[in-house]
């Protein structure tokens, strides 16, 4: 279980990171859950740092890694 922490977003309600599994875990304002796989650190820094996070993850996370729906 990765610990998420809410954000400021209209699409993204919390994000997680995993840095030794490079796992990013996105929960969404639909209720759903996703792991993404593979993904940098780097990566999810910027997308925490960015203004929106919902575009940063439409652009550099959704079509780029693996990954599973966990809820």
């Amino acid at each position: 279980m990765i610990n998420r922490v809410p954000v400021e977003s209209s699409n993204l309600r919390s994000v997680g990171y995993d840095p030794d599994a490079q796992m990013l875990e996105i929960e969404f304002r639909n209720g759903g859950i996703c792991q993404y796989y593979g993904v940098p650190e780097t990566v999810y820094l910027q997308l925490m740092a960015a203004s929106s996070k919902g575009k940063f993850f439409h652009v550099y996370i959704k079509n780029i890694y693996p990954y599973a729906k966990i809820r």
